[in-house]
């Protein structure tokens, strides 16, 4: 697929052979919900990220891979600056020391060159499966759209990209809180 310029940001979709098409949600669509995530926690500059929207075999390899889980999951996150890199945000209680000139991690690339924050991978599958069964939203237990889940999956691994995580219960209600906000400017 093309890539998809929103404001600052590049949004580059690839959808795996093994997704049905067409998709319960236009990837435009996912892609202004990536773009939104990003004007309010992203970085500062231009930027890239990735969106795969794959399946559960390839999410359960990446999951067994990357965290040591079995099984598939809805949404990966495979961010390539860390959390420093990104504006500071409420409940961040593990944040690192601000980065400095001369930090390998401040490194953007050349002048005029989008830096890639990483990339989103997201079982169309498993969020269809959730969303038909009740189990979506944020607390698993919410029946509502295919298109809904995907929206939610991709903010989500769109704040991850960002430096949010949900392991500490301050920032985890930080991190639903901006998700809820997110979703309903949709």
């Amino acid at each position: 697929m093309n890539p998809i310029y929103i404001g600052r940001w590049r949004v580059d979709p690839i959808v795996r052979d093994s997704v049905e098409v067409p998709l319960a949600i236009p990837v435009a669509r996912l892609a202004r919900a990536i773009a939104a995530a990003l004007d309010t926690a992203g970085p500062s500059s231009p930027a890239s990220i990735g969106l795969i929207l794959s399946d559960d075999a390839e999410l359960a390899g990446l999951n067994e891979t990357h965290l040591g889980h079995d099984g598939p999951t809805d949404v990966l996150s495979f961010p390539l600056l860390p959390p420093e890199a990104f504006p500071p945000h409420a409940g961040d209680s593990d944040r690192g020391p601000d980065l400095r000139f001369g930090d390998a991690a401040a490194f953007v690339g050349p002048p005029g060159r989008r830096p890639h924050l990483g990339d989103i991978v997201v079982s169309v599958e498993r969020a269809a499966e959730q969303a038909a069964e009740g189990r979506g939203g944020q607390t698993g237990d919410v029946r509502w759209s295919v298109a809904d889940e995907l929206r939610l999956l991709v903010t989500h691994g769109t704040l991850h990209i960002c430096g949010w995580d949900h392991a500490d219960p301050t920032e985890e209600r930080e991190m639903r809180a901006l998700e809820q906000r997110l979703l309903g400017d949709r």
